[in-house]
């Protein structure tokens, strides 16, 4: 994934507006991401499952993904979050028999030096890393997103 996911996707500002601010959350599914929206009365009717393939989300079960031209709000949402599309990519080589293999991270390699950069991870909910510890392999996201 070395290209921006929304430079191949037909988005208005106004669905990625939407796909910014409105409340939704991730988790990890079989065959791609669970989009459920909380900014609904009845989220739980408001759960899609958005298609990944090579990095690009391209497939949303909202009926607004078919009605519309253009990527729905599910898959924008999806596209601006890198850290989920990293997620899908490796469950994806996994999944086609590749294996996965974890590099090993700056405090096992250095565990006495101190970091040279700000960690937040302390401040974030639910074991959630902060941006630098997961760029740089000293954490790991969550299994629930």
């Amino acid at each position: 994934m070395t290209t921006n996911p929304l430079e191949q996707l037909d988005v208005t500002n106004r669905t990625l507006k939407r796909a910014q601010y409105e409340a939704l959350t991730f988790s990890l599914a079989s065959d791609g991401i669970q989009v459920r929206n909380n900014s609904h009365a009845t989220p739980s009717e408001h759960v899609y499952l958005v298609e990944v393939t090579d990095g690009v989300p391209t497939s949303c079960t909202c009926p607004a993904d078919e009605q519309y031209s253009g990527a729905c709000k599910h898959r924008i949402a999806v596209a601006i979050r890198r850290p989920i599309l990293d997620v899908v990519a490796r469950q994806q080589l996994v999944a086609d028999g590749g294996v996965e293999t974890r590099p090993q991270t700056r405090s096992e390699t250095e565990s006495d030096e101190k970091r040279d950069w700000d960690c937040d991870c302390a401040d974030l909910p639910d074991d959630f890393p902060c941006w630098e510890c997961y760029r740089r392999g000293e954490r790991e996201l969550p299994s629930n997103i």
